[in-house]
């Protein structure tokens, strides 16, 4: 057996397959244990992550109204995001899951107000009064009273107090009433009716996560001419498959710029990107980012991957991907960022320094230099902060956006309620 546990490696494939067979609260304890070690980490495997974690919590968990079904959403919120503040992808899924909850449950009030105004067993009204347009009926003259009977019939259906307030005595013989229905087979109901519904919406967001890089790809074609020199930094998965489709129509030039303490395994990690570009007969050249500034004059664009983006325009990139952008901006080259919509969040309190992740400096250093690691204290970057002012433009699968345009989206996709609900605190650093 404990050979078994040995082997064990967490990742987000194993943690997908025990969500079913796991109850719900240690699905959640697990989840914030396995982003607190970094074992998920990016931003579409903890996007995608706490999808699954919420559509475990609305499918199985116990509530009896949206308000308990809404405060354990946060409350799990809460914690996903203190596991690992950095990754701004899943404070997003939970504001997306949030809006999603209120969305339905006032579709659903709606739904619920309209039966409720028509009655359990309507009495039937003599034949001349019957009209098409009104899906309400009153009921016999004779259980109205007195002044009511001197009235037309066109007074009885636009008068509402022909019909009794809500808390009369619903017991009363022959008055209108929905009270023959137990209200508590109307709650059980719209909880699965709403319950149904919000599972199906996890479950587009989730379909968006897959499907981001096949959307942002068809952009490629008009972004990237024949003869470009582009010029891209640790390509993403996003960054690869967009110019792979580029590749398939034209010819162009890639400067790939990696990091000196990378830079043996870069033909392995970006074989695909080189065989797909080399099958259509495009270039790619590989250049350490110390000397990239001497490619920078013959840049057309630089294309770079986000790990987020704020509603106001910034990025959180890779370490190393805005000196990049800096150097572009000098040279009036044109930006571009790649991202999905589930990587845009609204949260606007954030600090660029609080977003600057710190990791393992052992590639720089190690004990084996121990009078250097006595010494000195030595920080490796694994992500910084891009400012606004240096992207042109922001691709996503929804299309191509100004800064300017970044705050519709938002609108889109978050509530207001949920925007101003505070999920993030103080980033560890």
């Amino acid at each position: 057996m404990s050979a078994q546990k040995g082997a064990y490696t967490p990742s987000l494939e194993k943690f997908l397959d025990t969500l079913k067979s796991r109850p719900v609260q240690a699905s959640v304890e697990l989840l914030v244990s396995l982003l607190k070690r970094r074992q998920i980490k990016g931003s579409e495997a903890c996007a995608t992550a706490t999808a699954h974690i919420l559509l475990q919590v609305v499918a199985r968990d116990k509530w009896t109204n949206v308000d308990q079904l809404l405060g354990r959403i946060q409350l799990i919120g809460k914690k996903l995001v203190a596991a690992q503040p950095h990754e701004l992808a899943t404070g997003n899924i939970v504001r997306r899951v949030l809006g999603l909850i209120r969305d339905e449950a006032s579709e659903d009030r709606n739904d619920t107000a309209t039966n409720s105004s028509r009655p359990a067993s309507p009495i039937p009204a003599p034949s001349h009064a019957s009209s098409p347009t009104k899906p309400v009926r009153p009921p016999a003259l004779a259980t109205i009273g007195s002044f009511a009977r001197t009235q037309s019939m066109f007074n009885l259906l636009s008068d509402p107090n022909v019909f009794p307030p809500t808390g009369s005595n619903a017991s009363t013989p022959g008055q209108v009433s929905g009270a023959s229905t137990p209200i508590l087979s109307i709650q059980a109901t719209n909880v699965s009716a709403l319950r149904s519904e919000v599972i199906d919406g996890i479950q587009e967001i989730m379909d968006e996560i897959k499907s981001v890089d096949e959307q942002v790809q068809t952009y490629a074609d008009i972004f990237i001419h024949p003869g470009d020199y582009i010029l891209v930094y640790q390509p993403s998965r996003t960054v690869q498959k967009f110019l792979a489709r580029a590749a398939s129509r034209r010819k162009f030039t890639v400067f790939l710029v990696v990091d000196p303490s990378s830079a043996a395994d870069s033909d392995s990690h970006y074989a695909s990107l080189f065989k797909s570009m080399s099958s259509s007969g495009s270039n790619v050249i590989t250049i350490l980012n110390s000397g990239l500034m001497a490619y920078m004059s013959r840049v057309d664009k630089v294309i770079l991957g986000a790990r987020a983006i704020t509603a106001q325009g910034g990025v959180v990139v890779d370490a190393g991907a805005a000196a990049i952008a800096r150097a572009a901006r000098e040279r009036r080259r044109t930006v571009i960022v790649l991202g999905g919509v589930y990587k845009l969040s609204s949260e606007s309190k954030l600090l660029p320094e609080s977003q600057i992740e710190w990791g393992d400096p052992s590639k720089h250093v190690n004990f084996a230099d121990g009078a250097l690691v006595s010494h000195v204290k030595v920080k490796n970057a694994v992500s910084e902060f891009l400012p606004a002012d240096h992207v042109d433009t922001y691709i996503t699968n929804l299309g191509a956006h100004a800064q300017e345009n970044l705050h519709t989206i938002v609108a889109d996709h978050y509530k207001e309620e949920d925007i101003k609900f505070e999920l993030y605190g103080k980033a560890q650093r």
